[in-house]
């Protein structure tokens, strides 16, 4: 991307996301699950989101309040599962619908942006993106609400039960 080579970005993000829902298929499919896995794939593919928006948030190709937005949404989740798992118990990572649909939107908005970067068929209209730019926004901020409150709350509910023993 740093280089311009937009269309190899987008086949590499193809790639990397092809393999990524044929591991997790496989991981379901066949039990082939662990603990380890459970927290290494997801940061795995937030490395793999950030990076990608940071690149075309410096590029100029994203917005970079949009960028900003993403980052402190992931920031705020993590420092909240450490905190939680610190204090209060162990963490089980299950992504919210909200956030399944951020994530999805997310990725929609790179291929986008790369397919127009590396003009690699006809144009799609500018009112695509926006939509999807804006998109982002609110399931960030949805997901990033959401989760603030589940996990308030379920701390909430460990604090009460320890409590009341």
């Amino acid at each position: 991307m740093l280089a311009g080579l937009y269309h190899w970005a987008l086949l590499l993000f193809l790639v990397a996301g092809v393999s990524d829902g044929l591991d997790g298929f496989l991981a379901r499919r066949f039990g082939w699950t662990s603990r380890i896995g459970a927290i290494l794939d997801p940061v795995g593919d937030k490395l793999l989101m950030v990076a990608v928006f940071l690149l075309l948030g410096a590029k100029g190709d994203l917005p970079w309040w949009l960028v900003s937005l993403v980052i402190l949404r992931d920031v705020i989740i993590i420092t909240g599962a450490v905190s939680y798992h610190t204090l209060i118990a162990q963490v089980d990572m299950e992504p919210l619908r909200i956030s399944k649909l951020n994530t999805a939107l997310q990725i929609l908005l790179v291929l986008v942006v790369l397919y127009h970067l590396a003009l690699i068929g006809p144009a799609l209209p500018a009112v695509v993106s926006q939509i999807l730019i804006y998109a982002v926004l609110l399931t960030t901020l949805a997901s990033g609400l959401a989760y603030v409150v589940s996990w308030g709350r379920r701390a909430q509910s460990m604090v009460n039960k320890r409590g009341s023993t």
